[in-house]
C-alpha cells in the first residue's frame, strides 16, 4: 500500500503523547528562564563566578527545551512519502544535538574556570545572596528532574529522559556551587572556581554520553541481549513457526523495529506460510509494546546448503511446459500445479480434471508413465495426482 503524503499541518500519530511531552518542556522551559536571569545578575552582582557558569547552563537548559519541543511536534509527525518509517528519529537527533551542546557548554565552562584558578588573588569577594540563590536552584533542579523523568518514562522517550538527566546534572552542579561559595564565603576564594569547574567536568561527562548513546541509535545498534531474547522466544513459540534465523532489531527513539525470517513447512501454500507470519508479527507487537514493527519473511524449512541449490532450477513456467510434455495426452490436461522447490529438484502436485480421475485404468497407466519418465527426469523429484472437489 503506498504510503500517502502528509499535509503541512499533520496531526501527532499520538496526539495525548504530544501534549504531555510538550506540557512538560514547557515548564521546564519558563523555569529554566526565571533561572537563567535570577542566577546571571545576582552571579555578576555578588562576584560569583561559579553562579555565573550555572546560569550559563541553565541558558543552555533553556535552548535545550526548545529544541525539545521542536523535535517533539516534528517527531510525532506520521510518516510520509519521504519518511516512510515517520519521523522519530528526529528525537535520536536532537538527543545528539543536546549532548554535543552540552559537551562543549561543559568543556568551555572548565576552561574557563582553570584560567581563572590561576588568578585566585585578583579575584573580589562572594556575596551571601549567591549562596540563597545557589540552594533555590539545587532544590527546583531536583523538583524539576523528578517530574520529568516521570513523564519521560510513561511515555518511553529517550529525548525527554534526556532531558530529565540534563536537569538531574544541573542539580548536582548546583549542590557543589552551593559548596563553593559557601567555602568561598568562609575565607577559600578559589573553591568558587573549583566548584565552577567541577561542574563543567560533569556537564561535559553527562554531554558524552548523551551524544553516545544517540550516535548508537543513530547507527542501529540493536536492542540488549534480554529484549531481543524475548522476542526470539515470542516468535518461536508461534504455532507453525519451526525455526527462526536473521533476527535484526533496532531502535527508533521510543519505538523498535524487527526483522525476522521465520522457518515453516515447505509443503505449505503460500496464503498458509502468510497466515503464520502474520500470526507471529502479531504476537511481538502484542507482547512487546515498544516494538512498533516487525518485518516477518518466511522461509521454507530445508537444509539451507541443500535449499541453495534450488537456484540451478528452472522457473514456473518452464516447469510448467515441462510437466505437460511429461504427463502427455493421458492426462487430459491439467488443471492446476504446486510446485514445492526443495533442494535440487521440485515436487510437483498436479490437478487433473475429473474424467481422469473417475477412469481408474487411465489414472493406472498415467502413474505407470509417469513413474518410468520420473527414473530419469532432472528436475522433479517426485508427482502427486490430484482430483479438486468442490460443490455445485
Amino acid at each position: 500500500m503506498p504510503v500517502e503524503e502528509s499535509p503541512l499541518r499533520a496531526e501527532p500519530v499520538d496526539p495525548a503523547r504530544y501534549r504531555e511531552a510538550s506540557r512538560a518542556t514547557w515548564i521546564s522551559a519558563a523555569l529554566n528562564l526565571a533561572l537563567t536571569v535570577v542566577q546571571l545578575i545576582v552571579g555578576w552582582l555578588a562576584h560569583s563566578q561559579s553562579l555565573i557558569a550555572h546560569g550559563l547552563h541553565s541558558f543552555s537548559d533553556l535552548l535545550s527545551d526548545f529544541l525539545v519541543l521542536y523535535a517533539n511536534r516534528k517527531g510525532s509527525h506520521p510518516a510520509d512519502r519521504e519518511h516512510p518509517y515517520g519521523h522519530a528519529r528526529v528525537e535520536t537527533a536532537a538527543t545528539l544535538v543536546l549532548g554535543a551542546s552540552l559537551a562543549v557548554i561543559g568543556f568551555g565552562i572548565l576552561w574557563e574556570a582553570t584560567l581563572r584558578l590561576q588568578h585566585v588573588a585578583d579575584l573580589p569577594r562572594v556575596e551571601l545572596i549567591a549562596l540563597w540563590v545557589a540552594i533555590i536552584t539545587a532544590a527546583s533542579k531536583e523538583a524539576l528532574f523528578r517530574y520529568l523523568l516521570r513523564i519521560a518514562k510513561r511515555l518511553r522517550s529517550p529525548m525527554l529522559a534526556a532531558n530529565a538527566w540534563h536537569t538531574r546534572a544541573d542539580a548536582a552542579s548546583a549542590l557543589v556551587v552551593v559548596v563553593g561559595i559557601a567555602g568561598a564565603l568562609m575565607g577559600w576564594t578559589f573553591l568558587d572556581l573549583l566548584a565552577a569547574a567541577i561542574m563543567g567536568f560533569m556537564i561535559l561527562r553527562m554531554g558524552l554520553k548523551l551524544a553516545w548513546d544517540s550516535l548508537q541509535e543513530l547507527i542501529d545498534t540493536a536492542l540488549d541481549k534480554e529484549k531481543v531474547e524475548a522476542i526470539r522466544r515470542t516468535l518461536l513459540d508461534t504455532p507453525g513457526v519451526l525455526g527462526l534465523h536473521e533476527l535484526r532489531t533496532r531502535r527508533m527513539a521510543h519505538q523498535a523495529l524487527v526483522d525476522a525470517h521465520v522457518l515453516v513447512d515447505p509443503r505449505i501454500s503460500v496464503s498458509e506460510g502468510h497466515r503464520m507470519g502474520e500470526r507471529a508479527r502479531q504476537r511481538v507487537l502484542e507482547a512487546h509494546p515498544e516494538v512498533a514493527d516487525v518485518l516477518v519473511h518466511i522461509d521454507a524449512e530445508e537444509d539451507q546448503a541443500l535449499m541453495s541449490n534450488s537456484d540451478n532450477l528452472p522457473d514456473r513456467d518452464v516447469l510448467l511446459a515441462h510437466l505437460n510434455r511429461l504427463l502427455g495426452e493421458e492426462a487430459g490436461g491439467i488443471e492446476k500445479t504446486v510446485l514445492h522447490y526443495l533442494g535440487n529438484r521440485v515436487e510437483a502436485e498436479i490437478f487433473v480434471p475429473p474424467q481422469t480421475c473417475l477412469d481408474d485404468a487411465r489414472m493406472a497407466r498415467l502413474e505407470q508413465h509417469i513413474a518410468r519418465q520420473l527414473d530419469k527426469d532432472p528436475y522433479i523429484r517426485s508427482i502427486s495426482l490430484n482430483c479438486r472437489i468442490a460443490p455445485k
